[in-house]
């Protein structure tokens, strides 16, 4: 009798057991698959892009530079850094922490795209043991679709 009623109890425990799976697939959002132009010998721009990957991003890389599609994305010069992603219709420039990309997909603001101009030490990518502990001050700016920009999030600033 104990072993009929353990028999019967087997479907419920096991869709119990899932549960948690169900219910953190149904909550997590896919985020959209973020392209990156770089060149191929850039060793920072690699660490960016495993930063990203080691944050649940997918990563497609193309090894042709950057400099011709961040023109065709748009992107003002002044804005400009070693490497150019494009993620949910967004352009996405330099050394980006995750964070922010996250929030500007959840946020979806009017904008081409978020920038940390040039190669601040400290940001990710820019953050290995080649640096020590130097961290620089840098923003991550919010570029509006009229080519002006604001600070959409301050890192090492005081």
């Amino acid at each position: 009798m104990q072993r009929r009623s353990l028999l019967r109890a087997s479907p419920a425990l096991a869709a119990l057991t899932l549960l948690p799976t169900l219910v953190t697939a149904q909550t997590t959002p896919t985020l959209p698959v973020l392209q990156v132009w770089k060149d191929p010998n850039c060793g920072c721009c690699n660490d960016w892009v495993e930063y990203l990957k080691r944050d649940g991003f997918q990563v497609q890389t193309f090894d042709t530079g950057n400099t011709a599609v961040r023109k065709r994305l748009g992107l003002p010069d002044k804005y400009g850094s070693c490497h150019t992603g494009l993620i949910g219709g967004y352009v996405i420039e330099g050394h980006v922490n995750a964070r922010e990309i996250r929030r500007l997909l959840a946020e979806k603001p009017k904008a081409i795209g978020l920038s940390v101009p040039g190669m601040p030490v400290g940001s990710p990518g820019m953050d290995g043991p080649e640096y020590g502990s130097r961290k620089d001050p840098y923003d991550v700016v919010l570029v509006l679709p009229d080519g002006s920009g604001r600070v959409y999030q301050s890192y090492f600033r005081s």
